[in-house]
């Protein structure tokens, strides 16, 4: 079976969490401080504060923006649910617009008619490893007094053309972006996330509400010769990340460069493969944005049944994703508030503003891609693509 993903782990790392495991410090310390310190000088952001995971990465970075009970946030419902979860954690309601049909990001064009007087920032998904169009949408935002959060999960190592410039997603270029170290993504520490910002404000309270908003760190108390008692100045939480995860994730940090460009020669290689099917819609990278390509992810011709498409391509060996979920079609957004950009006229899941988010979906497909692929996985992966289409092509037109 080629898998979906397979994460790139080595003796390196497993030497790494050597030295947490034997010096007695096991959860945040000093293992934690230098990947922050060596995260940030990788993107290029002046702070980076580690957490548990992106999800609460996003949840600090909205509540650090000030994103509170009743206020309104722009985003996609094109995105793992947890990006509008990170919404509702903290009172708000997502506001979903629609998304560019070519990247999977979020429609610039449809940001202004989704912004009301209770709007407080836009959440903004670089989706699959794919910059979105910051350079249209920070400007649109600046001039609305928003502040614009990146949910970055899926693009460590990924860059953007700024100011004739290529620069590190996470620099970040708004004002706040998250990332995720989740085993699917290129740099993982098993789970774990990070926030970078250029705010020093936005850091300090990230940096304190990750940890019950403890005013006196553990690491500062266990290393000071006078005895300190700490306070609790807020309702904070404990979303912190360990020192044993930190190691890895300093040596994954290193292998980040290679593991980009491996699975850039990767896309480019399904793009030779792929090319002959009919109507098979590849991925777009625009010529401002470097993808790490996290992952490669096709649309199917119109028609195709894509669970049938799956299940052939499965039982050739071979798994695959369907294209990224819509928040708004869960369970869960059936009973929780949201509303889409052209008002809320919304029934039973659906919401015809967006027809190209939830197209998406239905028609995405994603492929095996990890550093370890071989010519020969890649091959055989573009003919049970190919054969499941062909059938689905006989299927439909007899």
């Amino acid at each position: 079976m080629i898998p979906i993903a397979r994460p790139t782990i080595g003796q390196a790392e497993i030497e790494a969490v050597r030295g947490p495991l034997t010096s007695g410090w096991l959860t945040q310390g000093p293992e934690v401080a230098a990947f922050e310190r060596e995260f940030a000088a990788f993107v290029g952001a002046p702070f980076a504060c580690a957490v548990s995971n992106c999800t609460t990465a996003l949840h600090l970075a909205l509540r650090a923006a000030g994103v509170g009970d009743g206020d309104e946030v722009v985003t996609v419902s094109h995105s793992f649910i947890a990006t509008a979860n990170a919404v509702r954690y903290c009172g708000a309601v997502p506001v979903f617009v629609d998304v560019d049909r070519d990247t999977f990001n979020m429609a610039p064009a449809r940001i202004q008619e989704a912004v009301t007087p209770r709007t407080r920032a836009i959440l903004v998904v670089h989706q699959l490893g794919m910059p979105c169009d910051l350079a249209a949408i920070v400007p649109l935002a600046r001039a609305l007094g928003l502040p614009v959060i990146e949910d970055a999960a899926c693009a460590a190592g990924s860059q953007i053309l700024w100011n004739g410039e290529w620069e590190s997603i996470g620099r970040p270029h708004g004002d706040i972006a998250c990332f995720s170290f989740h085993p699917r993504k290129i740099l993982t520490t098993g789970d774990g996330g990070m926030v970078t910002t250029a705010n020093p404000e936005f850091d300090r309270k990230v940096r304190l509400w990750r940890q019950h908003a403890m005013t006196v760190s553990d690491t500062a108390r266990h290393s000071s010769a006078r005895v300190i008692f700490e306070e609790y100045s807020d309702l904070g939480f404990n979303y912190r990340l360990t020192d044993l995860q930190a190691a890895i994730g300093r040596v994954q940090l290193n292998r980040l460069p290679a593991q980009v460009e491996r699975r850039r020669e990767l896309a480019d290689r399904y793009r030779e493969l792929l090319a002959g099917i009919p109507d098979l819609t590849l991925p777009f990278e625009p010529v401002w944005a470097r993808s790490n390509w996290q992952s490669f992810c096709v649309r199917l011709p119109y028609g195709c049944d894509q669970q049938r498409v799956m299940q052939a391509m499965l039982d050739a060996g071979v798994s695959t994703r369907r294209g990224v979920m819509c928040a708004h079609r869960e369970p869960a957004y059936q009973k929780e508030p949201w509303r889409c950009a052209a008002g809320d006229q919304h029934a039973d899941g659906a919401c015809i503003a967006l027809g190209e988010s939830e197209a998406m979906t239905d028609e995405g497909l994603i492929l095996p891609l990890f550093a370890e692929m071989t010519d020969e996985d890649q091959q055989i992966v573009a003919a049970a693509l190919a054969r499941a289409i062909a059938d689905e092509n006989r299927r439909l037109f007899p």
